[in-house]
């Protein structure tokens, strides 16, 4: 079944202890979800309420219909850099239209079970985007840590340095307090205790402390006036054929990244729980999320791996704990939402560096940085072009360079070699029992074998080695005994090697094809056929005894 929420799971023999346990689990996750989803909007360029309507309402729907148990979903860091363009490009309405067309596309991903997306996309090229990702929401927060006197930030990430760097004379050093004591109370609280999340924490003390000490700091409040802390009407987003054209693509950058953040989010709840999520059910969960978030004016959500974690330390099990999540991120909104715009803008730039730092996995990017050349090029490209250009650029890039990196080690790996019986061949493996030494070849008859895979980049061996071949031999055999796969290309050259042969009187024997892969396309190719199945063999002593055969019929 495509579509199975893991709630309907849960629901079969659900036992109070365990929803006690859900209901503190889901408290906690709230409390920490709040100053996140506030800061998150207000990094995206929209205004602070949107984080939190996404938070509940994407919240809800990612636990309910999720394919996660575990799953706590809402706005993340990742999407960050997509959102802050798209506001910037197209304003907000053009946001609410990419949300809701990328819920959309994850819809239809999850219904076309590409659940499995994820173990497509290489390990270097995640942990470069990330940590570029890392590094342009440290950079966007620059100005709020320091309480720059400054107009809007540019996009650009040089241009943001540049900026930064000519109103530097105009720090605020009230405002980089507070920034360092926020950064202080996040990295020594959870010392003291796990109870309390330690950037609640430092949101409470900060903004007590810029308020009755009237500290001359930017607040919410100050920046964005009265904020309307309860949930809008919903409404549909008008479309029309232009606005579509315009969209498509960050729509697809947002389906993209949220698929991604949202599996790998899964995955990690497997691995700390010992479950196993439903990755189409999660897909489609996903773009329901978005699409509702879209209707409320929300921002693009996904699986939040640290709120996640922190659902499963705290004792949550199952979707029940996600669903209190958010209904406690609406309690909150409705009784106490006023009091968020007392909190300071740089309080909120120390808990976007904290989640800046956490999600760069330095230590990763530095183990992957030290391994091979070829996963440190998909690394940087994806690091770079993430910073530099554009996230959606890094992932088509970094995509394209990995699948190349791979053909080349493929290609490294692939050897056609006409095999010589000698006893100092130095090609022949004596301690082998099938190689070629351990059998009598006759005179008439050449033996190539070929290693590795037989595709498109690898032909031009076969092709060279084909041509070394001064004199027609009777009777041609081509060991396959180590090709796993071939493609196409690789079938187009066994059929004209076959034409060839056939051409100058001889007789083409394909020895060893043990690969299902192999004889499969072999035999939708009619190759089969036209070779003849005799002189396709599943071992290289039935191709000798074939040979014989074929040379006594011509003798």
């Amino acid at each position: 079944m495509i579509f199975k929420p893991k709630l309907v799971d849960t629901l079969r023999g659900y036992r109070r202890p365990q929803f006690v346990q859900d209901i503190l689990s889901g408290i906690i996750v709230g409390i920490i979800a709040l100053p996140l989803a506030i800061a998150f909007a207000i990094a995206s360029g929209v205004s602070p309420e949107k984080g939190v309507y996404t938070a509940i309402i994407a919240g809800f729907v990612i636990s309910a219909l999720g394919g996660s148990k575990v799953q706590i979903g809402g706005p993340t860091g990742a999407f960050i850099v997509i959102v802050y363009g798209i506001v910037q490009q197209h304003g907000v309405n053009g946001l609410v239209i990419a949300t809701f067309l990328a819920g959309l596309m994850l819809t239809g991903m999850g219904f076309a079970k590409l659940g499995a997306i994820i173990k497509y996309i290489p390990y270097p090229l995640i942990t470069g985007f990330t940590s570029g990702i890392a590094l342009i929401i440290f950079s966007s927060q620059v100005k709020d840590l320091l309480g720059l006197e400054m107009g809007a930030v540019p996009a650009d990430f040089v241009d943001k340095w540049k900026s930064y760097a000519t109103h530097v004379h105009s720090v605020n050093k009230y405002a980089l307090f507070v920034a360092i004591a926020t950064a202080g109370i996040i990295l020594f609280w959870p010392k003291l205790t796990h109870k309390v999340p330690g950037s609640l924490m430092a949101i409470i003390v900060t903004a007590a402390a810029v308020h009755f000490l009237h500290l001359p700091v930017d607040t919410i409040g100050s920046r964005f006036g009265d904020i309307p802390f309860s949930l809008p009407a919903p409404g549909i987003p008008a479309l029309d054929l232009s606005t579509l054209k315009s969209l498509i693509q960050p729509a697809f950058a947002i389906a993209l990244l949220g698929g991604i953040e949202s599996l790998l989010s899964a995955v990690v709840a497997d691995g700390m729980t010992g479950g196993n999520h439903r990755s189409n059910t999660e897909l489609i969960a996903q773009g329901v999320a978005n699409i509702c978030s879209s209707v409320f004016g929300g921002i693009p959500a996904t699986g939040a791996i640290a709120r996640t974690a922190a659902n499963v330390k705290n004792g949550g099990r199952t979707p029940v704990a996600g669903m209190i999540h958010a209904l406690t991120l609406l309690l909150i909104m409705l009784f106490f939402g006023k009091w968020a715009a007392l909190i300071p803008m740089a309080t909120l730039a120390g808990v976007l560096v904290a989640v800046a730092y956490n999600m760069s996995e330095w230590e990763h990017f530095i183990a992957v940085f030290k391994g091979p050349k070829s996963d440190r090029a998909v690394l940087l490209a994806s690091f770079l072009l993430t910073v530099f250009v554009d996230l959606i650029v890094a992932i088509e890039i970094g995509m394209v360079l990995a699948a190349f990196l791979f053909m080349r080690k493929m290609i490294q790996i692939s050897d056609v070699s006409l095999i010589s019986t000698g006893p100092n061949d130095e090609k022949n493996d004596l301690s082998d029992k099938e190689t070629i030494a351990n059998y009598r070849i006759p005179a008439e008859v050449e033996v190539f074998e070929i290693t590795g895979p037989l595709f498109f980049g690898a032909v031009y061996k076969f092709k060279d080695a084909i041509r070394l071949i001064e004199k027609p031999p009777k009777v041609l055999i081509i060991r396959m005994r180590q090709v796993p796969i071939i493609d196409a290309t690789g079938i187009k050259t066994i059929a004209e090697v076959h034409k060839e042969t056939r051409r100058q009187g001889t007789k083409l024997i394909l020895a060893d094809v043990g690969s299902k892969q192999v004889r499969q396309a072999l035999g939708e190719a009619r190759l089969l056929f036209a070779i003849g199945k005799a002189n396709v063999t599943s071992s290289f002593e039935a191709a000798l005894k074939r040979c014989s055969e074929v040379l006594k019929d011509a003798s």
